[in-house]
């Protein structure tokens, strides 16, 4: 995780590696910016603790950990309020405030607040982006709320944080917007591409000289995603989309698809020891469990391969989405459509399992946004007619949760691995020897 270092008698808060340099007495420690911020301390201005990656750690309770994840999906921007995201969980607002203060220092609201701050100063940093496009692009809700939080978090206007951009900050490109996702070394993206390459969407995602490429959906209209390397703390996205409104939400998904936001160090650290997947986690620590972009894509992709191998399972999805996808077209590197959503899906000719999944997330008894618990989620995918364990772990590691297991392991071996079983599958690949 990244430690913060908070100084009392400045008020300013620093990321790991800063020059400054104050008394040990004086010195304050948080695990997440927005607890510091929410003690009252700013960033500093020589670091600018706001451009390193700050996941919460995969060590909190996981209560913590899918709150988070609906945080950062958007739950509490555009009016969203912590009793409906407590409701959603299951318990009440007063409670799930408690619990954030106790693990991470901070109550929801505070956390959003400080997300949405900390993605509008890297576009005033990065992009030429006008400040209004910058203020809906990061999820807030008008110009004045968007004003009163940067000065709340950054104690400036945003024109004024415009203004002390440095020359190399901005990012051109050549058509679209350039955004960083930065991620805290070790990060392997030659083995997250690949793992991304191999189960790419024929039409919809493309992996060509280690550049991921997708077709995405914005509020129905279409847009393109590529990702590429970037510096040694920071991929490149490159968006290219109908409009700039609900920016932070792309990008967050991206962050998400790619493992940049992941914090894998409790799970290296315990995983490294294990006989099994040992050696391997210790070749390469930087690998992550990449994420979805399209949650119900992963699934029924995941669906497609109970019956096949994977690229058998590839062309079958390549085919339904060009049968009922909608077509993009004038895309290079094979992009041609959008995913079909579960909507159209639910009422078409498609495979039986397919279909019933399809309607079973229209009808919301599936939800594939990582509210419920795995076993929640586990049960009612495999509730399903024509959808086994194996697929529900394969989608269930796909979205997030840490201790998913799609693989046929012995039980006295994948007990060890908990609970960080996802990572440990990714790690293997498909079909380690020990589960032949």
């Amino acid at each position: 995780m990244t430690t913060y270092s908070a100084v009392v008698t400045t008020g300013i808060y620093c990321r790991p590696g800063c020059g400054a340099r104050p008394r040990a007495e004086n010195v304050r420690t948080f695990e997440l910016a927005a607890a510091a911020e929410a003690a009252g301390f700013r960033a500093c201005l020589r670091c600018r603790p706001y451009r390193v990656a700050g996941p919460v750690a995969s060590s909190a309770p996981e209560l913590v950990c899918r709150a988070v994840r609906l945080i950062i999906d958007g739950t509490l921007d555009d009016g969203g309020t912590e009793a409906q995201l407590a409701a959603r969980l299951g318990l009440s607002a007063r409670h799930l405030r408690r619990v954030f203060l106790d693990h991470l220092g901070a109550t929801p609201d505070q956390l959003a607040r400080s997300r949405r701050a900390h993605f509008a100063r890297r576009m005033l940093d990065d992009s030429d982006l006008n400040v209004a496009d910058v203020a809906f692009a990061s999820g807030f809700g008008s110009l004045r709320q968007f004003n009163r939080e940067m000065r709340d978090v950054f104690r400036a206007a945003p024109r004024e944080l415009r203004d002390r951009r440095r020359r190399a900050d901005r990012l051109a490109a050549d058509g679209g917007l350039t955004m960083r996702l930065p991620f805290r070394a070790p990060f392997d993206w030659e083995g997250i591409v690949a793992f991304l390459a191999e189960r790419a969407v024929p039409g919809v995602e493309s992996v060509v000289d280690r550049v991921y490429r997708r077709t995405i959906s914005v509020d129905g209209g279409p847009g393109l995603l590529e990702v590429h390397p970037g510096g040694d703390d920071h991929l490149l996205l490159r968006a290219h989309l109908p409009y700039w409104e609900g920016l932070i939400h792309v990008v967050q998904r991206a962050s998400r698809m790619t493992g940049v936001d992941a914090d894998v160090d409790p799970a290296v650290a315990q995983l490294s020891d294990d006989p099994v997947v040992g050696p391997l986690v210790t070749a390469r620590p930087g690998l992550r469990v990449p994420g979805a972009w399209g949650a119900f894509e992963i699934a029924v992709q995941a669906v497609i391969a109970q019956n096949c191998d994977r690229p058998q399972a590839r062309a079958r999805t390549g085919a339904l989405v060009r049968t009922f996808g909608q077509p993009v077209p004038g895309l290079d590197h094979g992009l041609t459509h959008l995913f079909p959503s579960p909507e159209v899906l639910a009422s078409a000719d498609v495979p039986a399992p397919v279909r019933n999944l399809a309607a079973a997330i229209t009808s919301g008894d599936v939800v594939l946004d990582g509210g419920p618990t795995l076993d929640e989620f586990v049960a009612a995918v495999t509730a399903v007619p024509g959808i086994g364990t194996t697929a529900a772990h394969q989608i269930a590691l796909r979205l997030g949760y840490s201790d998913a297991l799609p693989l046929d392991v012995p039980d006295e071996v994948a007990v060890l691995w908990q609970p960080w079983r996802a990572l440990a599958s990714v790690h293997l690949g498909p079909a380690p020897a020990l589960a032949q």
